[in-house]
C-alpha cells in the first residue's frame, strides 16, 4: 500500500500540518506502510499552462481578480510540478492537506482515492486581515472550492467540530465530513522545570490582524498599569510587525516586550515560559495551544473556533471573548497573581493534550479512514495503538 501525503508548504515549515505530517509518515512507515511526502517548492512560479475547469462552478467570470488568478495559476503550477516530479509514480491512496493539492492530484490521478483534510480557511483569514470583503468575488470563489472538493474527493476531513460547522453552508452534506483533530509527537514537546521571578508570557503566530496581537498588547498595557510585572515574548513575523512594535511603544510596554521574528523550532524555547496567550479573531483549530499545553504552559485564548474545543474555561485554561482586551487583561492578571492556579491549569491542559492530541490517536483514526477507502490492513502490520505505545515506552 503506497500512500502519498500531498502538502502545499514544504514539510520543513514550522507549525500545524507542515510540522505534523512528517511524523505521521514516520509512524506509518514503522508500521510497514509505504508513504511519501510531496509539496510545491516556493520557487515554482508561472510554470503551469493547462486549462482549469471545475465540475461544480464556473470560475471564468471571476478571472481578472488578482487573488483568483493567483489561486488558479498556483493550481496550474502544482499540476505541472506533480507531473514533472511524480512521473510514472503510482499510489493506492492520496491524502491532501490543502485544496490546491487535492484538486491537482485528482486532475492527475482521477482513479486514485483522495482524502482531503481542510485545515484552515484562507478566505476567512483574508477577510480578517482586511484583504478581501465578505461576499465579494474572492470570497465567493474560495468558498465555492469547498463544494468542488466535496464533489471530487472520496473523503473530506477537518480538524474541529467548529470548523466543520463553518464549512456546512458550502457543502451538500456536512455531516459526512469527518473530524480528526491534529496530533503531536510528545518527544518534541517536553516540560522543563523552572522558576521565573517575573511571569513570562509568550505568543507564537504569524503577525497578521487575524491573530489579535494588537488586543494582546492593549491587554498587557492594562496589566502593567495595574502594577503587575511580566515579560511578553512574541515569536513570529509578518506584515504588521512594524505596526505592532509601534503600538507597543505607544502603549508604554515596549521595554517589557521582545519581538523575536521568525523562529524555526519555537518548541525548544517554549518550556521556559509560564503562560501561552493568543487572542485570535478566528481559528480553525489552533495547533499552537496543544503544543504549548504539552510544554506545561497555562493557556489563555479567545472563545472562537477550535480554541474553544481545546480549552474548558477555568479547568485547563482561560477563555475570553474575542475583541475584548479588558477581559484578556483580567485573565492574564489572575495567572500572574496566582502561580499555583497557573500550574493547576497547565497540568490539566497537559493531561488533556496528551490524551486528546497524541499522534497515536491520529495514526489510529487515519488508518481507519485509509482502510475504508481500500487500504490493505495487512500492509500495516500491528495496530498503531499497540506499536506506538511500545515505541513511547
Amino acid at each position: 500500500m503506497n500512500v502519498l501525503q500531498a502538502l502545499f508548504f514544504p514539510p520543513e515549515q514550522p507549525g500545524g500540518v507542515s510540522s505534523m505530517v512528517p511524523y505521521i509518515r514516520e509512524r506509518f512507515r514503522k508500521l510497514g506502510w509505504e508513504m511519501e511526502l510531496f509539496s510545491l517548492p516556493r520557487r515554482i512560479r508561472n510554470k503551469g499552462q493547462e486549462e482549469i475547469e471545475f465540475d461544480t462552478f464556473d470560475w471564468h467570470p471571476l478571472a481578472g481578480n488578482a487573488i483568483v488568478d493567483k489561486y488558479i495559476q498556483t493550481l496550474k503550477d502544482y499540476i505541472w510540478w506533480t507531473k514533472l516530479r511524480l512521473k510514472d509514480s503510482k499510489f493506492d491512496l492520496i491524502h491532501a492537506h490543502h485544496p490546491i493539492a487535492a484538486l491537482a492530484m485528482k486532475a492527475i490521478y482521477p482513479d486514485v482515492p483522495v482524502v482531503m483534510t481542510v485545515h484552515s480557511s484562507f478566505e476567512r483569514e483574508l477577510i480578517l486581515n482586511g484583504k478581501i470583503l465578505e461576499g465579494g468575488p474572492e470570497h465567493r470563489f474560495l468558498t465555492s472550492v469547498y463544494g468542488e472538493l466535496e464533489h471530487k474527493c472520496e473523503r473530506v476531513l477537518t480538524v474541529s467540530h467548529s470548523f466543520r460547522g463553518y464549512l456546512a453552508p458550502y457543502l451538500r452534506d456536512s455531516e459526512a465530513v469527518g473530524v480528526i483533530p491534529n496530533g503531536y509527537d510528545e518527544k518534541r514537546f517536553k516540560p522543563i522545570s523552572h522558576e521565573n521571578e517575573v511571569t513570562q508570557l509568550v505568543t507564537i503566530c504569524r503577525l497578521v490582524p487575524a491573530k489579535g496581537i494588537d488586543l494582546l498588547l492593549k491587554a498587557c498595557a492594562e496589566v502593567q498599569q495595574r502594577g503587575h510585572r511580566f515579560v511578553l515574548h512574541i515569536i513570529g513575523d509578518g506584515p504588521i510587525r512594524e505596526e505592532l512594535e509601534a503600538l507597543a511603544q505607544e502603549l508604554g510596554i515596549y521595554e517589557n516586550t521582545i519581538f523575536y521574528g521568525y523562529m524555526l523550532h519555537p518548541e525548544e524555547l517554549m518550556p521556559f515560559f509560564d503562560v501561552f496567550v493568543l487572542p485570535s479573531r478566528a481559528e480553525s483549530f489552533g495547533s499552537v495551544f496543544a503544543e504549548a499545553a504539552l510544554c506545561l504552559l497555562s493557556l489563555v485564548g479567545t472563545d472562537v473556533g477550535g480554541i474553544a474545543e481545546q480549552i474548558e474555561n477555568g479547568v485547563n485554561g482561560l477563555l475570553v471573548p474575542a475583541e475584548n482586551p479588558a477581559a484578556l487583561a483580567e485573565a492574564l492578571e489572575s495567572l500572574i497573581l496566582d502561580p499555583h492556579y497557573r500550574y493547576e491549569l497547565a497540568r490539566a491542559a497537559w493531561n488533556k493534550a496528551k490524551k486528546s492530541y497524541s499522534l497515536t490517536r491520529v495514526i489510529s483514526e487515519l488508518k481507519k479512514v485509509y482502510s475504508d477507502l481500500g487500504a490493505d490492513d495487512l500492509a500495516a502490520g500491528d495496530e498503531p495503538e499497540e506499536q506506538a505505545r511500545g515505541e513511547e515506552a
